[in-house]
């Protein structure tokens, strides 16, 4: 009795790359067929690493996925409420013997902007990084809150003394 094997509508299309990457198996930069863009012609593919931006009742706080990636890799910059993270990832080959059946996870320069509120204290932000999570602490200013001001009845204590200053002084020439 024959076996009965089940359809994968997608295995043509892993296929068909697996055939690409072997015509060019140095080409790291070989976008997937899923998901991924091709760039312009000679382009390098920009990627992106995923992040999170989660808030808290004093600070904000940016988680960024960087595997691969040592803190010297990585360029934190802050300017007119905007805070972005650049870096690169290099590919690195074990071997120049080593062929590559299939390439997915992304290589090369990237570069993420956050555009912050303007109650932030850029001068209190602080990064760190460790098993290849980058976090970055946004701590929120102080929230100016108005001040009530109480209104009295009379003249205010320096009003007062400016009128018993001029007063004390005689206007009539001697």
């Amino acid at each position: 009795m024959p076996s009965r094997m089940q359809w994968d509508p997608f295995q043509d299309l892993r296929s068909a790359q697996d055939e690409l990457n072997q015509l060019n198996p140095m080409n790291h930069q070989m976008s997937s067929l899923f998901g991924q863009r091709q760039a312009a012609a000679g382009a390098t593919p920009a990627w992106a690493p995923a992040l999170d931006i989660s808030e808290r009742k004093d600070a904000y706080l940016v988680t960024v996925e960087l595997p691969g990636l040592k803190p010297e890799d990585l360029d934190i910059t802050m300017e007119d409420g905007l805070l972005t993270i650049k870096g690169e990832r290099q590919f690195t080959s074990e071997s120049s013997e080593q062929q590559f059946h299939r390439v997915e996870r992304r290589y090369g320069a990237f570069r993420r902007s956050i555009t912050l509120p303007a109650h932030v204290m850029a001068d209190g932000i602080q990064a760190s990084f460790e098993d290849g999570v980058l976090q970055i602490l946004v701590p929120k200013a102080e929230e100016a809150t108005p001040k009530r001001i109480q209104v009295r009845s009379g003249r205010t204590e320096s009003a007062a003394a400016n009128t018993e200053a001029t007063s004390s002084e005689d206007p009539t020439p001697s």
